[in-house]
């Protein structure tokens, strides 16, 4: 069940039906828990005996480092968590890359991967995985240090507004609030409701409209000249980041909709004036898992320059590879630690001749760097939508105007290239009228129509996104 199908929205309102009989906190926590059982299962049930074991297994590690705090408990836990996550999300990847040395160096091979190889990946395994990771590696830091029954430990883990594309959310952040559902209320119905419909208008409106002209566009790479290949990695760009934070958003609204605040996971990324905050702005959540994690426990930045931008290489390369089994993935990441360490390097010179404030020339230099990150991080991500190195290299050839595809150039229509350019503008306008609207109080008149009235406003516009938007188009990080 996808959030913007009507499926979905008949599953949830059944379910807030339901939720809102309870009289007790166990109840609703009961409830959301079969909910988000039967949320999971309506996509692939054979991956419930997977995502149960997992459970099991984390949980009496949970267990272990609370009450020994031993390391290597928590070690076995980092060790079992991996190699789940490899057996299933990177075994194709391990086997191809195995067949492709084993070719290089001579051997007699398979020219692909085998069947066993190719198994459907199972939702949310990044997400749920590093979901529990992170509440293993708290318990053992001291960070949190309360032991939960295996139903709340469950529900922590599979509540299913963030159980398939995150926000990976911390045990801090999620354990009080579980052991302390509230009622419905009719504010956080309100409030909810409103953040859901905007990621619905994101997700089915304008992310599910460019997927048409990005697949399109991208399936016939040999096909693009210059500004063609621009304008369909601006439209994935695009496509992507509305995609994404508008399921985010969904999740948050869905959760606040139950009484249950979730992390925001995005904040107007493409205002970004340099990518260390692109990436204070992009995934939130999980910038900051890799951060806390991976980034620190590795030295940060708090050892040598040269260990410093290691550090941060080490973690963007993971950071792709978390994203996708495919090696074009890792060079997205590889080329964002690129980024982030020419970034590091100009902003010390900067710092040491006092070019790095907000006044004067480092004014003008700091805003000169938002459409120079907004196109850097367009370059990018050619080789994260690209099915393969060749498609990647080929379509980045020709943004560079390296390509000369004659007069077999893939046609497109003056409506898309108005989508593109129109979708552009509102992405980049987006903080801005957020703003102006929070400075002059629009809201004020809402808040006083009475809360039916404003229920079936709410539920007619999700009703109209729904029916008007391309809504069977399933959510990009779904394959993550």
């Amino acid at each position: 069940m996808i959030f913007s199908s009507f499926s979905f929205i008949l599953f949830f309102l059944a379910l807030l039906s339901i939720y809102s009989q309870a009289k007790t906190t166990q109840q609703r926590a009961a409830i959301l828990l079969a909910g988000s059982i039967l949320f999971y299962a309506s996509w692939e049930p054979i991956y419930l005996l997977l995502l149960g074991l997992s459970l099991f297994v984390n949980h009496r590690l949970y267990l272990g480092i609370l009450r020994h705090r031993r390391r290597f408990i928590l070690v076995a836990g980092i060790v079992f968590n991996l190699l789940v996550l490899g057996a299933f999300k990177y075994i194709g990847l391990f086997v191809e890359t195995g067949l492709w040395l084993a070719r290089l160096l001579g051997f007699e091979v398979a020219v692909s991967r085998p069947e066993w190889a190719n198994w459907v990946l199972p939702l949310g395994i990044s997400f749920f995985t590093f979901q529990m990771l992170s509440a293993l590696i708290d318990a053992y830091r001291g960070d949190w240090r309360r032991e939960v029954d295996f139903r709340e430990w469950c529900l922590y883990v599979t509540f299913f507004p963030q159980l398939i594309a995150g926000p990976i959310v911390r045990s801090k952040e999620l354990f009080d609030q579980i052991e302390n559902l509230q009622p419905l209320s009719s504010e956080n119905l309100r409030v909810g409701a409103a953040i859901f419909a905007g990621g619905l208008l994101k997700k089915a409106v304008f992310a599910d409209n460019l997927a048409p002209l990005v697949d399109r566009l991208y399936s016939h790479p040999e096909q693009l000249d210059f500004a063609i290949s621009w304008l369909a990695t601006t439209a994935f760009g695009l496509q992507i980041y509305l995609d994404f934070s508008g399921y985010s958003e969904m999740a948050l609204g869905l959760g606040w909709m139950l009484g249950v605040q979730l992390p925001r996971n995005f904040k107007y990324p493409y205002i970004s004036r340099n990518f260390s905050e692109f990436w204070t702005r992009w995934h939130i959540t999980l910038s900051q898992w890799l951060r806390d994690y991976l980034y620190i426990p590795l030295g940060g930045s708090r050892c040598s320059l040269p260990r410093t931008y290691t550090n941060l290489m080490i973690t963007m390369l993971l950071g792709g590879l978390w994203h996708g089994a495919g090696w074009t993935f890792v060079f997205w990441g590889f080329l964002h630690g690129i980024y982030l360490v020419v970034y590091h390097r100009m902003a010390a010179a900067y710092g040491a001749i006092g070019m790095n404030s907000e006044e004067g020339v480092g004014r003008f230099v700091s805003w000169l760097g938002l459409p120079l990150t907004f196109v850097l991080t367009s370059f990018t991500w050619v080789f994260f939508r690209a099915l393969s190195f060749t498609d990647a290299w080929t379509i980045s050839g020709a943004m560079l105007g390296l390509a000369s595809p004659g007069d077999d150039i893939v046609a497109v229509r003056l409506f898309e290239i108005v989508l593109v350019g129109f979708t552009f503008l509102l992405v980049m306008a987006e903080p801005f009228l957020v703003g102006f609207l929070q400075k002059r109080g629009i809201e004020w008149w809402w808040t006083k129509i009475p809360f039916p009235v404003r229920g079936v406003v709410y539920a007619s516009f999700t009703l109209l996104i729904v029916v008007l938007g391309g809504y069977t188009q399933k959510f990009i990080y779904f394959d993550f």
